[in-house]
């Protein structure tokens, strides 16, 4: 016979010791500001500055081709992110790319990442650290300067 104690764990809901209580805190990141987990709010408005400076170019240089938008956006991550560890639109929002282990991000590092974010698919997913596919990717975070 079923009792009381054998569905009891189910009703009582997942075991939430494990979860975070803010995003980095796994990571060894403190919950507000310098060094912090960039929120979506800041990465949505550094991607959409670095899409319309490339959208931008492109209308001065390129008739507003769409492929070199793309192209234009793709160069300016994999070229800034992977030198300099930041775009145009992460310096204006005060954030940076930084790998786990404290090193700035390598070129190759910022062409695998500009590449998966141009996918968009794998910037779409993230964990629960706020960490896209791209960011996981190359074992980087992004953090508020």
């Amino acid at each position: 016979m079923v009792d009381r104690k054998d569905i009891g764990s189910w009703l009582s809901g997942p075991d939430t010791s494990n979860i975070s209580k803010f995003p980095g805190e796994r990571l060894g990141q403190p919950e507000s500001g310098r060094g912090s987990m960039a929120r979506a709010g800041r990465r949505i408005l550094a991607i959409c500055i670095d899409w319309g400076l490339s959208y931008l170019i492109a209308i001065a240089f390129f008739d507003a081709n769409p492929t070199a938008i793309l192209a234009i956006f793709a160069a300016e991550q994999m070229l800034l992110v992977g030198t300099l560890g930041y775009s145009v639109g992460h310096r204006i929002m005060g954030i940076e790319v930084v790998r786990l282990d404290g090193r700035q991000p390598t070129l190759l590092d910022g062409v695998v990442r500009a590449v998966l974010l141009c996918l968009v698919i794998p910037a779409i997913i993230t964990d629960a650290d706020h960490r896209g596919l791209h960011d996981r990717a190359i074992k980087s975070i992004l953090i508020r300067r």
